[in-house]
């Protein structure tokens, strides 16, 4: 049986203004197809497994707004995490309630707030994926083969061809690497040796608990102790107990980086992690002085500017290269190539006491 791990715990803070606390990316229509990034996110998986065998992965504040946006999982099926500790506490959460119903299992773990263009073909490397990942001890991850030197990603640098499922090649992972500089990206993407980070992961369940068990022990007893509370009136009294003795650690950092048999197949399905406003140059078809509209738009003489609102007017003249975001409450106004940056704002706004607008 196949079951999906919609990771959704992640707060998108480079796209405040619109991004926040309550209305995180992976609740936000960013595309033109009027669904939010999560309802996009189930749809795409929705033939591989049903609304029984799907998981969410959250915190307690976006529980209930992703149980509105998704009525067809089950609440059960929207796990809270009590803090946010990074993704190996995450999946290894996801992966106990899943153990009772089917230790065998096959996890497909995915980001709730990435964009894929061909579906089609996605589903086609998830096939092969889970086809290994059934087949033993076997660790999968979809790596995305890069078009361009991105110093934002971490890469997947990978060997010899270890065998084809369902004709797709499945590769060895020699190991993963950070995020480079660009001399790195620049170096990568000429070997043709490494493949960019999807943080989309495919295995057994028994996998995924054994591989934990092993190199990350506390976070193993700690997680068995909160399995043996599932359906008991203890239950949240455990998870907060064990969580917060949880360190934060990624599933890379944690598993990935350590585990001996990890294969990696190449994609290239149109897709994007949709880390900043930029990023809608790629997901949304400029007009033809390269602008990206949004809201009551009235421009002269404006240029590759990305400009985001609602009701009210906003008016341009003579501006390039900006990003302008209206919402109720704040508006951002930020050079393009400085939106990674958008962190540090809301940082200097936690040291100005202004949290109300986080």
């Amino acid at each position: 049986m196949i079951y999906s791990v919609i990771m959704a715990g992640g707060k998108g803070e480079r796209f405040w203004p619109k991004s926040r606390r309550k209305t995180p990316k992976q609740l936000l229509c960013l595309t033109n197809d009027g669904k939010t990034m999560i309802q996009n996110s189930i749809d795409r998986v929705s033939s591989l497994c049903s609304p029984e065998n799907t998981y969410i992965v959250t915190n307690k504040d976006y529980a209930m707004p992703i149980n509105h946006q998704l009525p067809q999982i089950p609440l059960g099926n929207i796990v809270v995490e009590p803090f946010g500790k990074n993704t190996a506490a995450c999946i290894g959460l996801a992966a106990i309630h899943i153990m009772d119903k089917d230790k065998d299992g096959v996890m497909v773990v995915l980001p709730s707030d990435h964009i894929i263009k061909n579906n089609q073909e996605f589903l086609r490397i998830l096939d092969s994926a889970t086809t290994l990942a059934e087949e033993g001890e076997n660790i999968v991850t979809i790596g995305i083969t890069p078009s361009y030197p991105e110093t934002g990603y971490g890469y997947i640098n990978f060997g010899e061809k270890a065998c084809e499922k369902n004709n797709k090649s499945i590769y060895k992972v020699e190991r993963f690497v950070e995020k480079p500089d660009i001399k790195k990206a620049e170096e990568y993407l000429e070997s043709g040796k490494y493949l960019w980070n999807s943080g989309m992961f495919i295995w057994k369940v028994s996998t995924i608990m054994n591989n934990i068990h092993e190199y990350m022990p506390r976070l193993y007893e700690g997680l068995m102790r909160i399995k043996d509370s599932i359906n008991t009136s203890t239950y949240n009294e455990v998870l907060y107990e064990e969580y917060s003795k949880f360190d934060s650690i990624s599933i890379d950092y944690g598993i990935m980086e350590r585990a001996a048999k990890i294969f990696t197949i190449p994609g290239q399905f149109g897709w994007d992690d949709v880390g900043t406003w930029t990023a809608l140059e790629r997901v949304n078809k400029p007009d033809d002085k390269g602008n990206i509209y949004n809201g009551n738009i009235v421009s002269i003489d404006t240029k590759d500017c990305i400009i985001d609102g609602t009701q009210k007017l906003i008016a341009t003249v003579g501006v390039e290269n900006l990003v302008i975001v209206d919402t109720d409450d704040a508006i951002l106004v930020c050079s393009k190539d400085r939106c990674q940056d958008i962190k540090l704002l809301l940082s200097e706004m936690k040291e100005l006491k202004r949290e109300n607008y986080l």
